[in-house]
């Protein structure tokens, strides 16, 4: 069911996956094609703020907390996976795999090394605060608007 609480957490996960792409971009090794990168951040925010966070709002400010938190490492999950696939597919469209197996093992080292590449102080205060904020937005939106 559609609802405040809802799009708020889509437009506010949104926007802090595209601050923290911006923060992640220069720790891509150089010649990187970022091409949709931003984008299929925040696509993916946007899908985890509506499944994730607005539905569990309206419980509480500390259920707000910890649902900004949740909603944050299922963004970060999500993505890392999401681009550790697109590169293996990349990589597999020049036939850098002998056989499936090896292509799916590529795609868990590749998310694996790009979630190792984002655990800068930086990144990760991003991640946290604004991730706490993004929840306690949501469930003002709850609040004010139902």
């Amino acid at each position: 069911m559609p609802d405040a609480a809802r799009l708020v957490a889509a437009m506010s996960l949104a926007l802090l996956a595209y601050f923290a792409t911006r923060q992640i971009l220069p720790l891509l090794p150089e010649g990187t094609e970022i091409g949709n990168f931003i984008y299929i951040n925040a696509g993916i925010a946007v899908l985890v703020g509506w499944r994730v966070m607005g539905s569990r709002a309206g419980r509480g400010v500390t259920a707000a907390l910890n649902n900004g938190l949740t909603g944050m490492c299922v963004l970060v999950f999500c993505g890392v996976a999401v681009q550790g696939v697109t590169e293996m597919m990349r990589l597999a469209m020049n036939n850098r795999f002998d056989g499936p197996l090896e292509a799916i093992v590529a795609a868990l080292e590749l998310s694996a090394g790009y979630g190792l590449m984002i655990a800068t102080p930086m990144v990760l205060g991003i991640l946290i605060f604004g991730g706490m904020i993004v929840g306690l937005v949501t469930e003002l939106a709850w609040r004010m608007l139902r």
